[in-house]
This record gives structure tokens, sequence and C-alpha cells, in this order.
């Protein structure tokens, strides 16, 4: 068994980062710039292959990553490269097309996923409207009813059950959370009930309030793309949500997953999903989520980011000049040593979470 999850966690992975690369290669690529190397995984090199092009594609040991190696990255690092083929020397548009393509390849293949999901296995409505409520939990002795819909959890609105799923694991005091509700007559109103902390199958604890929600089926191509789009966007919230609560402190760093979490991850996938059918279905939908979550946490403007690059770059085309060289290599260089010190810190509390 461990051999197939390990077989599925290295697909998922490299497909996710083979996309992202992909968008920053093809642009930079397109755009003269010379590149030394393509590769998926990070380490040491297990597989090369020098293209046609002068290119190396590379295969590295631990499929964590990869990477495109360009001449000219932050400034003028190799003297043998005619200038124009530099990236540094593009225009700025450029350059920031070149940093951004892997985030949009990461969301493009997320959509196109989606799409394939909805048709092959089924769409839904994600609006969160109750179907019924659990008599263990102290939401049965509330006002909200069959029928009713979700507006907001401690006044943050929600839109669909993605976002009422994260909401659920903010912190509040007492566990008591404030639910604003609008009933089937129409009347809105805030409801305060308790939610409770259990146990999964995995020893992860989550939040239940006990409400469970009406999940109803659509038909019809128009349907299908629609639903596409709208579970693209309530994913894209769900995780903004999710680092608005890491900055604030409602949502724990302990939380996070890395390598050893997602691998884990794989291995209930593998184990749980059956008939080869669901298999596929629950592997296409952690692919999804993974690269949608890929996506964000490079485009958010912190140096080591794709972002982080993209902010230097609109600063520049401000100040109408260059960033000292030395100063942006030491902003990437310390958010990058921190990054590492992040991963470590998650895959430990990954492991310990393991035994």
């Amino acid at each position: 068994m461990w051999i197939v999850t390990l077989l599925v966690f290295v697909f998922i992975l490299g497909i996710i980062v083979l996309f992202h690369e992909l968008g920053h290669f093809l642009w930079a690529k397109k755009f003269g710039v010379y590149i030394y190397e393509f590769s998926i995984g990070m380490g040491p090199v297990i597989y090369s292959h020098k293209g046609k092009d002068g290119i190396d594609y590379n295969i590295r040991a631990f499929p964590i990553g990869g990477f495109v190696s360009m001449a000219g990255e932050v400034y003028d690092d190799d003297k043998k490269i005619p200038k124009e083929k530099l990236l540094c020397h593009k225009p700025i548009w450029q350059r920031i097309i070149v940093m951004a393509a892997g985030v949009v390849n990461n969301f493009i293949m997320a959509l196109v996923l989606l799409i394939v999901f909805a048709f092959v296995y089924k769409s839904t409505v994600l609006t969160p409207q109750v179907l019924k409520l659990d008599s263990d939990y102290p939401v049965s002795q509330t006002n909200i009813q069959k029928g009713d819909t979700i507006l907001a959890i401690n006044n943050h609105k929600v839109h669909t059950l993605d976002e009422v799923a994260i909401l659920l694991q903010y912190k509040a005091k007492d566990d008591k959370y404030t639910i604003k509700v609008k009933h089937s007559s129409g009347k809105e109103e805030e409801i305060i009930t308790e939610a409770k902390t259990i146990e999964d199958e995995s020893g992860n604890k989550i939040k239940r309030l006990g409400i469970y929600f009406d999940e109803v089926e659509t038909h019809g191509f128009v349907n299908k793309i629609k639903f596409a789009f709208q579970k693209f966007c309530s994913i894209l919230s769900q995780m903004w949500l999710t680092l608005g609560g890491l900055f604030t402190g409602k949502i724990s760093v302990g939380s996070l997953s890395g390598p050893v979490g997602i691998y884990s991850v794989v291995g209930e996938v593998v184990k749980e999903s059956g008939a080869f059918k669901y298999f596929i279905i629950n592997v296409l939908n952690l692919i999804i989520l993974l690269s949608i979550n890929v996506g964000i946490i490079n485009i958010l403007p912190i140096p080591a980011f794709d972002g982080g690059h993209i902010l230097f770059l609109i600063i520049e085309k401000i100040k109408g000049s260059p960033i000292n060289q030395k100063f942006e290599n030491w902003c990437h260089t310390i958010f990058f040593i921190l990054l590492m010190l992040l991963i470590i810190f998650v895959t430990i509390h990954d492991i310990i979470k393991l035994f």
C-alpha cells in the first residue's frame, strides 16, 4: 500500500510543480530569455537531458518543488550571455508576466480539472442551506431549521460550504459562534450556538456545529460550467480566510501541513477510495486543492515567492530605477531561509501527529 501512496504522492506533486514551472518556462522562452535549466523536484539530479535548445531538462530526487533557472533573474549575473537575453534587461511588463505565469498556470489547471470533475462526477449547489440538525449538538435547541441558509458566522459573510468549514476552525471564545441565518420565510436572525470539538479517524481535532447541509445536484452543460467557476472561487475564498486566520492568530500554525502531512492525506485517499472511479475522483480533488493552494502561496507579495519578485518589479517601476541588487538578494535569501524553517517546523509537527 505504501508504494501506491508514494507513487500517487509523487504524481500529484509532480504534476502541480510541472504546470507551475511550465508557466515560467514558456513565457521566458517566448520573450527570448536565456534558460539554463528546467527542473522538476529538488536535490540531486537523477535524470538529465540536454535539449536541442541547449537547456538542461532535469528530474531531481525530492518531489517537493522545482524551478526554472534563467539568466539575469535579479541582476546582470552572467557576462557570457548577451544582455538582451537576460531577464533583468527585459521590459518590466514582460518580467511580471514571466513571474506570474506559474500561478496563472496553477489556477488554469485547477479550473480545467473542476470542469472535468463536474462532467465526469457531479456538480452541486454550493449555498450553505440546512438539511437537518444533529440532536446531540446544542444547535438542535436553537431556532435554526431545515431550509434555512447560513449568511454569516461571527460577522464573517459566507456564501459557500467551503467558507463555513474554514470559519468553524477559527478560534472563538468558549467555542461559541454567532450564526446569521435566513429562514425559509425570508426573515433573518442571529443565533448563538456552541461547537463541539471531535477527533476524526486520523486523530485530527475538528470543530463541528452539528448542522448537515443540503447537497443538491445540478444538471446541464451551463450548470456544470457554473459549478466549476463557483467552486474555484469558493476554494480561493476558503484559502484567503485560512491565511487571514493564520496572520490574525485565529488559526494555529500547527494546522498547516507540509510534505509529510500531504503524504498522509494521500495515504488516506488511497486507503479509503475503494472503487477505482472514486480513487480517481479523490486524487482529482487533491490536485485541484493543492494547485490552487500553490498558486495562492506563490502570489503572496513576500520575498522568495513569485509575488515577492513581482512586488520588487512594481516598486522598481514606481521609483523609476532598479532596486539595490544586494538588498533584493538579501531579502529573497532571508525569507527563503525563514520559509525552509517553517517547512521544517510543519514537517516535524506532521511527523508528531503520525505517532
